[in-house]
């Protein structure tokens, strides 16, 4: 199993060069605010939102001293913003009250934030600080249970198992080409299984559709010749940016509606990236 599972890694590495995180973000805050915005929408939703938040509330600082109404009518369109507002706001107030109103780079930090457990916190840690950790989203545990990884069912027992297998500087990257392959290929309801560079490593091949042209058809973002969500990719990435507000809003961002569990979160407390 342990040399099938580096396999995959290794094959998906070739399939996905450019995996990268989805959402939008220029230094550790925003990607914090942007996780935790995340849970139980889009990325894309969530990155049509944030640059007027930003533009709004640019700090900690700026963000703690919000007006809640303002602050919720900003983030409305992510979905929960009640909620998502009250833990922007705490956080906020406790990085400008606690950590000088900087972006701790340590989980047992990070995970004191209100809002903040530690599949967002390892969201931030790899992105913003380049320390490895493992993303265990709805796709992470999806693909991980077809592929006989892990038996485990719950995030942190499936993050420990799945770390026991890789090296530690593969879990950033290993998340991003798990969380990668579940959004555009291997899909909850109905894989496409038949348009699958891995297919041949997959012990699960033949839940979803095995035909290659109809298999071909599910195929999403940029393997399926469709813009990805991020409004600015990073260099290298090979589809085409989403388009801003408006008229991405007319329609799901990834087809589909999104999942209740959000990307880097499958627990509405803890926010992460949308599992699209």
């Amino acid at each position: 199993m342990v040399r099938r599972a580096r396999r995959i890694n290794r094959e998906l590495a070739d399939v996905y060069p450019y995996a990268h995180p989805e959402l939008d973000f220029r230094n550790p805050f925003e990607l914090l605010v942007a996780t935790v915005l995340s849970a139980q929408t889009t990325d894309l939703r969530v990155n049509q939102t944030t640059p007027a938040l930003f533009a709004a509330y640019p700090t900690p600082e700026d963000m703690a001293a919000a007006v809640p109404e303002e602050l919720e009518e900003l983030i409305r369109p992510t979905g929960f913003f009640r909620m998502k507002a009250k833990s922007l706001l705490g956080l906020s107030a406790v990085l400008r009250d606690r950590f000088g109103g900087e972006v701790p780079g340590r989980l047992e930090d990070l995970v004191t934030l209100p809002g903040v457990g530690r599949k967002t916190a390892n969201v931030v840690l790899g992105n913003a600080f380049g320390v490895p950790g493992l993303t265990v989203d709805t796709h992470f545990q999806r693909l991980v249970l077809r592929w006989k990884w892990t038996e485990q069912k719950e995030p942190e027992k499936i993050e420990a198992e799945i770390a026991a297998i890789f090296p530690r500087s593969e879990w950033t990257m290993l998340s991003h080409r798990i969380i990668f392959h579940g959004r555009r290929i291997c899909h909850a309801r109905k894989p496409a299984c038949g348009a699958c560079p891995i297919a041949p490593l997959c012990p699960a091949y033949g839940e979803g559709e095995t035909d290659p042209e109809k298999a071909k058809k599910l195929l999403k973002y940029e393997k399926g010749g469709q813009p990805g969500q991020r409004l600015n990719p990073p260099p290298g990435y090979p589809g085409s940016p989403a388009r801003p507000s408006q008229a991405a809003a007319r329609q799901p961002a990834d087809g589909g509606t999104a999942s209740a569990a959000g990307a880097a979160g499958a627990d509405t407390a803890d926010g992460g990236a949308a599992a699209s």
